[in-house]
C-alpha cells in the first residue's frame, strides 16, 4: 500500500467515527491554540518594550535629585534640587563613554492659544535633551545657542498639545501664552505616544531651560541653577552600567560628600528597567506555553487509547487484509498515518483557534500580540510529532497481530 493509499484509508477510517474523532482531536486543538496565543502575546509584550525603549531613549541614565529632610520630616526624591546644570556640563566633558548629558527642568502650566487653552507639562530643555531622548523634530527647528544664551520665548509642541490647541491649523509661527508669557511655536515634535507607566509624552511643550529659569518655573530653581533630572545618554550599551558607576564617583566627588554620606542624587538606568520587565514578560509566556503543551499531551494520550480502541475494534480487518496480503509494515503505516492525520486535523484546527484567539486579544484585550509564522510552525510541528509518538504502539500492535488469531476474533 503506498502513502496515498493509506491516508485516504485512514480518513475513510476516521469519517466512520466523526464525532469520536473530533472528541479525541479536542486536546491537541487547545494545546495547538493555546502555545499560539501564548507565544503571540510573549512577542507582543516584547515588540512593546521594545517601543517603549526606543520612545525613552536607548542607552539612557537618568538621575534625580535625592531625598532631604525637613523638621525631622524625611522627605521623598526630588524634594530639593541637590543636581545642577553644572553637574550635567561636568558629566559630558569629563566622562569619555557619555555622548551627551541634558539638564532639564519641568513644571506644569496653562497653555493659551487665541480662545482655546490646555493644561500641560513645560519642560525646559537644552538641544542635548533631543540627542538623549532621540526625539525628533518633524517640522520647524531646534533651538539654537543663541536662543540659550538671550532665554528667548520660543517653543516646540508635542502632538497632544497641538491637538488641542491648533485643531486643523499649522501652529509654526503662531503665538502663544504659557503661563500669560507669550511664545512663538517654531517647531513640532514627532510623536511619541506613552511611556511604561501610561503618561503621554506628547502632552508636553518644550522651552529653552535659561527661559523657564527666568521667564516661566522660577522658584527654587531659580537660583542655583538647579535642575529637576539629568538625562545622559552613553555611546555603547556594554558601557551603561560601567557609565552609571563613574557619573556616581563624579557627582559624589563634586557634592563633597565623604564616605559613609548617603547620595544626594539617584542614577537609574531606564533601558534595564524596560528590559527587566520585558524579561519577566517572555518568562511569563514561556511558561504559559509550557503549561498549553500540556494539552498537547494529553491529545497525545487521547489519541493512543483511541487507537489501541480502534486496532481491537478492526482486529479481525487486520486479518483478512494480512490473509490476502498485505505486510506487517503496510498495517503499521495505516495506523500510524491514521493516528498522525488525525494529529494533524487537531493543529489545523487549534491554529484557526490561536489566530482567532491572539486577535481577539489584540482588539478587545487591548493587549499587543505577534503573530508569527515560527509560531504556528513550532506548534504545528509538535503536534504532528505527537500524533507519531503516541500512534506508534497502537499501529506497532496492530503489525504485530497473528493473522490466523486475528481472523478468528470476535
Amino acid at each position: 500500500m503506498n502513502p496515498v493509499d493509506a491516508l485516504f484509508a485512514a480518513l475513510r477510517a476516521l469519517k466512520a467515527n466523526v464525532l469520536r474523532s473530533v472528541l479525541t482531536t479536542l486536546g491537541i486543538i487547545i494545546g495547538v491554540g493555546a502555545v499560539i496565543v501564548m507565544i503571540s502575546v510573549g512577542a507582543g509584550a516584547e515588540a512593546r518594550m521594545d517601543q517603549l525603549i526606543s520612545s525613552l531613549g536607548s542607552n539612557l541614565l537618568m538621575i534625580i535629585p535625592g531625598t532631604s529632610t525637613l523638621g525631622g520630616v524625611r522627605l521623598g526624591h526630588g524634594s530639593r534640587p541637590t543636581i545642577t546644570e553644572e553637574d550635567a556640563q561636568a558629566i559630558q566633558r569629563e566622562i569619555s563613554t557619555v555622548q551627551v548629558a541634558a539638564p532639564i527642568v519641568r513644571g506644569s502650566g496653562q497653555v493659551v492659544f487665541g480662545n482655546q487653552n490646555w493644561g500641560t507639562t513645560v519642560y525646559g530643555v537644552t538641544p542635548e535633551y533631543f540627542i538623549a531622548r532621540e526625539w525628533e523634530i518633524t517640522s520647524g527647528r531646534d533651538f539654537t545657542p543663541e536662543d540659550l544664551k538671550g532665554a528667548a520665548k520660543v517653543v516646540l509642541l508635542g502632538e497632544t498639545v497641538i491637538k488641542n490647541l491648533f485643531p486643523g491649523q499649522d501652529p509654526l509661527g503662531q503665538e502663544i501664552r504659557i503661563k500669560r508669557v507669550p511664545f512663538t511655536v517654531i517647531g513640532v515634535l514627532k510623536e511619541k505616544g506613552e511611556t511604561p507607566m501610561g503618561q503621554d509624552q506628547d502632552d508636553a511643550v518644550l522651552i529653552p531651560l535659561p527661559t523657564a529659569w527666568k521667564r516661566v518655573l522660577g522658584g527654587r530653581f531659580l537660583s542655583g541653577r538647579g535642575v529637576n533630572a539629568i538625562f545622559v545618554k552613553v555611546r555603547d550599551s556594554g558601557e551603561v552600567a560601567g557609565t552609571s558607576q563613574e557619573v556616581k564617583d563624579l557627582l559624589r566627588q563634586r557634592h563633597h560628600l565623604k564616605s559613609g554620606d548617603e547620595d544626594d542624587f539617584v542614577i537609574r538606568n531606564l533601558s534595564q528597567i524596560l528590559e527587566t520587565r520585558a524579561e519577566s514578560s517572555r518568562a511569563m509566556a514561556v511558561l504559559l506555553a509550557a503549561v498549553a503543551s500540556i494539552s498537547l499531551v494529553v491529545g497525545g494520550i487521547g489519541i493512543m487509547n483511541i487507537m489501541l480502541v480502534s486496532v481491537t475494534e478492526r482486529t479481525r480487518e487486520i486479518g483478512l487484509r494480512m490473509a490476502v496480503g498485505a505486510r506487517r509494515r503496510d498495517i503499521l503505516a495505516q495506523f500510524l498515518i491514521e493516528a498522525v492525520t488525525l494529529s494533524l486535523i487537531g493543529g489545523a484546527m487549534g491554529v484557526i483557534l490561536g489566530l482567532m484567539g491572539s486577535v481577539s486579544i489584540a482588539r478587545w484585550g487591548e493587549w499587543p500580540t505577534v503573530i508569527e509564522a515560527e509560531s504556528i510552525a513550532l506548534a504545528f510541528g509538535f503536534a504532528a510529532a505527537v500524533g507519531v509518538f503516541f500512534g506508534y504502539y497502537p499501529a506497532r500492535k496492530a503489525a504485530r497481530l497473528n493473522p490466523i488469531e486475528a481472523l478468528r476474533y470476535e
